[in-house]
């Protein structure tokens, strides 16, 4: 019995029913025009279904109707945030968006003309019933019976209050199920359409995609500073020499400075503010990036050949992390070793390399499983070319190739 109840009690059911009420208001001013109201025939009534309908399918064809439509079934006809005990989420996927395409204004036709026969339905029923329920409360008091309501109704007697739950539960079960139509209807007719749905799709996919970008800078800032920190610091110790210390200190101060400012860059972005955000380094600030490896104690030999400045700027920043995540990745496994860098630009392409002499033992600490790595072969893939990491020999390597173009 509880669960018989249930949806008399819920608040939605009565935001339905207001929403088919509504609906049911065209169809009655259409129908006071014409054929009337005045004591309608069947075939009078069968016009007033019929008659708004061509109204309904050129309303339809204004975009802006599509967004106040689901405007209204969100409020109207789920139980959301807005209710006293909130629903599953089911409003989020009716659009609020206007009409995009021909065929979004075909499904809005659909939905007012449901809306309105569903409607016009409910609200002749409740105009029915309740005047069964009055007639009902009359018999029961010994009133004589009247003749407002078609239905057919009992002689007087007590008894005829025991007729009056009943004919409010149908009507309520009524409205219920009519209402649950229309919030089905509502998910199929004013839902996302296909290129709505697609649009969602990139959106979620750029947020994700913007997500890693932050991720991997950060990684690729923060880790080099705080390598290069940490083997300045190591060395400086080791040496004892107040002025290499000195020199030390410095290239920790620079390095530092420049995560910072990566830091800050990084958080405008997340803060989303309007303020201008300096410019991201590219690989014409990559003597700087070899400089600071330099000031670590590894010797870095370094080959160009092209024009680096005619690289576009989404290939030069991404080129100068990755450069900046082999260096990282040297310093922390294999200490202040040679290094030889290699930048060629020839042919549409960049070629990035980065070699280093291989430690006994170090294969296994940079075997490519890391989050740096992986990071250097997502950023070769969305600019659409490939990296390649490992032991080559007895050298570790890392060899990327992007397009220019």
């Amino acid at each position: 019995m509880p669960r018989l109840l249930r949806p008399l009690t819920r608040a939605v059911t009565y935001t339905r029913w207001l929403h088919l009420l509504c609906a049911s208001v065209f169809a009655f001013v259409c129908g006071a025009v014409y054929p009337g109201l005045s004591s309608p025939s069947v075939q009078e009534w069968a016009l007033v279904y019929v008659l708004p309908v061509p109204l309904l399918v050129l309303l339809a064809m204004v975009p802006g109707v599509r967004r106040a439509e689901g405007l209204q079934a969100r409020l109207m006809l789920f139980p959301g945030g807005h209710a006293r005990v909130a629903g599953d989420g089911a409003e989020g996927r009716v659009s609020v968006a206007p009409s995009a395409s021909w065929r979004d204004r075909g499904r809005t036709a659909v939905w007012l003309v449901l809306r309105l026969f569903l409607g016009l339905s409910v609200a002749l029923a409740t105009g029915q019933l309740m005047p069964l329920v009055l007639e009902l409360l009359g018999a029961a008091a010994g009133q004589p019976v009247g003749t407002v309501s078609p239905l057919p109704l009992p002689a007087q007697g007590w008894w005829c209050a025991l007729l009056i739950p009943v004919a409010l539960l149908a009507l309520l079960y009524v409205v219920e199920g009519a209402g649950l139509l229309m919030a089905r209807a509502a998910l199929l007719l004013l839902g996302p359409s296909a290129a709505e749905r697609l649009a969602a799709l990139e959106e979620r996919t750029e947020r994700l995609l913007e997500r890693n970008r932050i991720a991997r800078e950060l990684h690729d800032s923060i880790g080099h500073a705080l390598t290069v920190a940490v083997v300045q610091a190591g060395a400086a110790r080791a040496a004892g020499d107040p002025a290499f210390t000195d020199r030390a200190l410095d290239a920790i101060e620079e390095t530092g400075r420049a995560a910072l400012e990566d830091l800050e860059r990084v958080l405008v972005v997340l803060r989303e503010a309007e303020q201008p955000v300096s410019s991201r380094p590219t690989l014409r600030d990559a003597e700087r990036l070899l400089d600071s490896a330099r000031a670590s104690g590894a010797t870095v030999d370094v080959t160009v050949e092209g024009p680096l400045e005619t690289l576009p700027g989404p290939v030069s920043r991404e080129g100068y992390r990755i450069l900046q995540e082999g260096l990282t990745n040297v310093l922390r496994h294999c200490g202040t070793v040679r290094v030889r860098v290699a930048l060629v630009v020839a042919d549409g392409r960049l070629s990035l390399d980065v070699r280093t002499d291989l430690p006994t033992g170090a294969a296994s600490a940079t075997g490519g499983t890391g989050s740096g790595l992986r990071g250097m072969r997502e950023r070769a893939a969305l600019l659409g070319g490939r990296a390649r990491t490992g032991p080559v020999g007895d050298e570790w390597q890392v060899h990327v190739d992007l397009p220019v173009a």
